[in-house]
């Protein structure tokens, strides 16, 4: 029996050894290699990620090894019973890593936010004081100020610079003072509408410190969509730059919008803009009495701003994701519940230590930036890396792991799109050969359904460095991640994360049994650190969330729980299909599509048929397309899921419509398919590919 050192041996998250295919491996064996950072040592093979744990049930599961059945899976149980048991104790001891002005009391860590509000989840944490910024730095600049922040890396403009603690935190503390100079004021909104600069960041921390609420909206949308989203956020000041830049030199013209959102908006009390020129590649014009230069209103701020001391329940930021009436919900985060959550994530769940380096390639007005590109590293003492740049394209399919080797990256975090765009491009992974990877441990996938054979991909590519390839489920609204991958077999998905409590509902609302698959919901409270509302407007939280499962929050995912406890999450509720009384998930029909070598990206989506009520219909975006390709992707669809799954029409594309977070439109293609009528999100990666599917997916449904 191998014995795990002493840091893998503690309850906690880590990433844990599993057998790489075939069951005919069992028992495998461990490779320890000493961590660069301070020589312990660390566990490399296939993952499990999971508090050392095979399965929520008491029963060790087929997949699991002897050295798993022994006494650290059972802490992971311990640990997991704990957090429902006892959620209270379980999430104040998280709490106790922190350091708070006022430490919240066991008495009144889970409490109703009023007596009338009985229908509102409890709030976490109620009687604790508390702010995010001095934990994200005040924190570590005191103890390790010349440790590295965050290193901003711009391959779009050739630009790369480095803030230590330190560094950091004076420019936060000057633009926090600024701020207050400008009139903002805690409790107040700030709207932040920037590209991948370290003045975004640096905007947001700058809020948190005085206790303003800031709200990112992602640089990518249009006028109307930043409209809609000062109407809803009554921002008094609103911080954003003059462009962005995007791969081939394209730029954005951020101030352009920014008016045209102004003039549009019916919210009239913005005060100031301030403005971040990017010099050298689009500046603009500044409207007198309205804007102000970012480096003007830094060069006259001399004095820095103590961070203010906020109840743990104070708003940190808002956060607008799509809903379906089309209008934005703003998403709500908690400061002291948040901050908890984080941090626990960041050492229990990504297993980093303090001076680790973490690379979260998403865009800052995601929840995935917000959470692990400026919070979590930073609440934890880790490096973290902000990429102005593409997956492909800045310049090449080699992007990330040339990041990797500069600046010495441990864990990389990114969504599945990215890695399929990096697979299409550079389908050997030719070009992981060129860079140093050896500093890199993991690599984490979300942000969208992860197909195995894109997992599979990064793992064979990445297999010279024994890098596992991890994927795991969360959402905007909960924050951090709710479920991980575990274990052997790809169709186990997840494990829940302590807090979490999953349960599988039919149509009807009722619990269904185990190996059924249904609507996801999570039984409340949740856990710290997820949405506690949406920003003024507690009915519409109530009625989307809580209404249809009572006492559980209604994920809008569809999965199943097998015998064993694991998750797997299939799709949205409205991607599962009925079709001749079998209800299938189309994201199953895709998982299968993608093991084929010659598929790179699919989309299997319902329409209506008159005899079986619905059928699946997909598109396929491939390397080769060789003659007879469809019938024999229908036939494997069929030999693998049954002739029940009547997915007979395919079309080859050469790319499916996405959202700039990488979304797979499929709902606005069903539409089309059946005739409806349908909006174009204002996300849209590129318009234009949904214009040119239309007539293949007309030409499908004939």
């Amino acid at each position: 029996m191998v014995v795990l050192p002493r840091r893998l041996q503690r309850p906690a998250f880590r990433l844990m050894e599993a057998s790489a295919r075939s069951a005919t491996t069992f028992p495998p064996k461990f490779h320890l290699h000493p961590r660069p950072d301070n020589g312990s040592w660390w566990c490399r093979r296939r993952i499990i990620v999971v508090p050392e744990c095979a399965s929520l049930s008491t029963t060790t599961t087929t997949t699991t090894t002897p050295e798993r059945a022994s006494g650290r899976f059972g802490r992971y149980k311990d640990e997991y019973d704990e957090s429902l048991r006892d959620g209270r104790r379980y999430w104040l001891d998280a709490a106790s890593e922190l350091d708070w002005h006022t430490p919240p009391t066991y008495e009144n860590a889970l409490v109703a936010p009023h007596p009338e509000s009985h229908r509102m989840p409890p709030r976490w944490f109620a009687d604790g004081v508390v702010n995010a910024s001095y934990n994200c730095l005040d924190v570590h600049a005191r103890a390790h100020p010349d440790r590295m922040a965050l290193i901003y890396d711009s391959p779009v403009t050739n630009v790369r610079r480095r803030y230590t603690y330190a560094e950091l935190l004076d420019e936060v503390s000057r633009f926090a003072h600024a701020l207050s100079g400008l009139g903002v004021n805690t409790g107040d909104r700030v709207v932040i509408y920037m590209p991948m600069i370290p003045e975004a960041v640096i905007a947001m921390l700058g809020c948190a410190r005085i206790g303003a609420v800031h709200s990112v909206v992602f640089g990518g949308f249009a006028a109307r969509e930043l409209a809609s989203r000062i109407d809803d956020a009554e921002p008094r000041v609103i911080v954003s730059a003059s462009g962005g830049v995007l791969p081939g030199g394209k730029t954005v013209p951020y101030k352009s919008l920014l008016g045209e959102a102004l003039d549009m908006a019916r919210w009239k009390g913005v005060e100031r803009c301030v403005i971040v020129q990017r010099e050298g590649i689009l500046e603009c014009a500044l409207t007198r009495g309205m804007d102000v230069s970012y480096v003007e209103l830094m060069e006259s701020s001399n004095e820095k701003m103590d961070a203010v001391p906020l109840p743990s329940a104070h708003p940190l930021y808002t956060l607008y994701t799509s809903g379906t009436t089309g209008l934005p919900k703003g998403i709500v985060r908690d400061t002291g519940g948040y901050a908890t959550a984080l941090k626990w994530s960041m050492s229990k769940f990504y297993d980093c230590e303090p001076g680790d380096v973490f690379f979260a390639a998403s865009d800052i007005g995601w929840v995935v930036s917000h959470s692990y590109t400026v919070y979590g590293p930073l609440l934890h003492g880790c490096t973290t890396i902000l990429y102005e740049g593409k997956p492909v394209g800045t310049p090449d399919a080699g992007a990330f792991w040339r990041i990797v080797e500069e600046h010495g990256v441990n864990v990389l975090f990114s969504a599945p799109t990215a890695f399929r765009a990096m697979r299409q491009a550079d389908p050997d992974g030719l070009m992981t050969k060129k860079y140093d990877l050896s500093t890199l441990r993991a690599v984490f996938v979300a942000g969208e359904r992860s197909d195995p054979s894109t997992l599979h991909w990064i793992e064979h590519i990445l297999r010279d460095n024994n890098i596992p390839a991890i994927d795991h489920w969360w959402q905007t609204e909960l924050g951090f991640p709710g479920a991980g991958k575990i274990g052997q077999n790809n169709n186990k998905c997840a494990a829940a994360v302590p807090g979490y409590d999953f349960r599988v509902f039919d149509d009807d609302g009722n619990e269904c049994p185990r190996n059924t698959l249904g609507a996801l919901g999570i039984k409340l409270p949740l856990p710290p650190g997820t949405l506690p509302t949406l920003y003024n407007d507690d009915e519409r939280f109530i009625s989307e969330y809580l209404t249809k499962f009572p006492g559980y929050y209604e994920t809008k995912d569809a999965g199943i729980i097998d015998d064993d406890g694991y998750i797997s999450i299939m799709a949205r509720t409205d991607d599962v299909i009925c079709t001749a009384g079998y209800r299938l998930s189309t994201g199953a029909m895709e998982e299968i599509l993608l093991e084929h070598s010659c598929v790179t990206d699919c989309a299997v989506f319902g329409v209506n048929d008159k005899l079986r009520g619905e059928v699946p219909i997909g598109l396929v975006v491939v390397t080769d397309e060789k003659e007879g390709l469809i019938s024999e992707l229908v036939a494997h669809v069929r030999a693998t899921l049954g002739s029940h799954s009547n997915l007979k029409k395919l079309a080859i594309v050469k790319a499916l419509p996405k959202t700039r977070s990488g979304k797979v439109l499929r709902g606005t293609m069903r539409k089309i398919a059946n005739g409806e009528d349908y909006i174009v999100t204002p996300t849209i990666e590129d318009a234009t590919v949904l214009t040119d599917l239309t007539p293949v997916i007309l030409k499908l449904v004939e």
